[in-house]
């Protein structure tokens, strides 16, 4: 018999497809054990759906994880990226109502990113869209990624940031798989460059969502804070730019993450996220037990699908009622 899931028609906005053109690209180019993990997880829409069955995930927004689609070649990302965006469309067009997409760009190809932009969204029909951290070391609040937010906001996009191996991973990582250490402060350094850049207030279509509960943002944003003034940068409003934020709750969010990240923000910007398949389905059914037990912090029915629901809003149909007693 198989245990009741923790969560009730979740959206998950944080979850990875891999494709086997993706995977053979990323072999090729000397990614088999991506950011330092041990090796690409397998995936299939079949394993996904009953890995979401199984934590009570009703739909998932699927996307590319790090080191996304650029291997060196412009060429070849730019037929990557629409390969594999491609690939993610037929697999929502065959299951509509349980998937989602959020498209790949190749940067740092600029114009290339700019036309895969317009095939996502008018040809392909994403959900929305996925961006890294950084490409080739350029954060995304650098003016060279300018005309890029100008059309997102033109568009008002959904985009959930991820990260990637800073380029010094090498160096400083010790050994230490890149997503326990380097991830978080990758998303950190990302999220102030949009802050202190004012490209989140040049932006404000933009409806970005960061992961991992905030990674370092929760304990550094009063640090943050300061550096208009030590800089003598654009005054901008920090901590109010980090409200107007998403989060998704991937990864180790308790027992102490999210009581910070909640010190920042509203229960009304979170959402559920899972990272399948780069977590294992047995470590994120345990994570999403612990979320869906926390009632002190978590609005439940917000967090598990009302926020996402709001961003996507064709996922946002009516779910079943739950049985009799059920509370979840």
């Amino acid at each position: 018999m198989n245990p009741t899931p923790p969560l009730r028609d979740a959206i998950d906005v944080h979850a990875h497809y891999v494709t086997p053109r993706l995977r053979a690209a990323m072999v090729a180019a000397g990614h088999a054990e991506p950011d330092g993990m041990p090796a690409i997880p397998g995936w299939s829409p079949e394993a996904a759906l009953a890995d979401m069955d199984s934590i009570g995930v009703a739909a998932a927004l699927l996307s590319v994880s790090s080191p996304g689609v650029h291997f060196g070649s412009d060429a070849d990302a730019r037929r990557l990226a629409r390969d594999v965006n491609a690939e993610g469309a037929e697999i929502v067009a065959a299951r509509p109502d349980r998937f989602g997409l959020l498209a790949s760009l190749p940067l740092p190809d600029l114009p290339g990113a700019l036309a895969e932009v317009e095939h996502a969204f008018d040809e392909l029909g994403a959900d929305g869209l996925t961006l890294h951290t950084h490409y080739a070391g350029v954060h995304l609040g650098h003016p060279d990624h300018e005309p890029l937010l100008s059309a997102l906001d033109e568009r008002g996009a959904v985009v959930l940031l991820h990260p990637t191996s800073p380029p010094c991973a090498a160096e400083i990582s010790a050994g230490i798989p890149r997503p326990v250490l380097e991830f978080p402060f990758e998303t950190t350094r990302a999220v102030a460059s949009l802050v202190l850049s004012g490209a989140l207030d040049r932006h404000p279509r933009i409806r970005f969502v960061v992961p991992h509960a905030g990674a370092a943002l929760p304990v550094l944003a009063d640090r943050i804070a300061m550096a208009p003034a030590l800089t003598g940068g654009p005054q901008v409003d920090v901590l109010g730019a980090l409200r107007g934020l998403h989060y998704d709750l991937a990864g180790f969010a308790l027992p102490h993450q999210l009581p910070a990240l909640l010190r920042l923000v509203g229960p009304d910007r979170l959402l559920y996220g899972s990272d399948l398949p780069f977590t294992p389905a047995w470590a994120a059914r345990g994570l999403a037990e612990a979320l869906a037990a926390d009632q002190a912090h978590l609005d439940q029915h917000r967090m598990q699908r009302g926020a996402a629901e709001a961003l996507f809003p064709r996922l946002a149909t009516e779910p079943p009622t739950a049985p009799k007693g059920d509370q979840r």
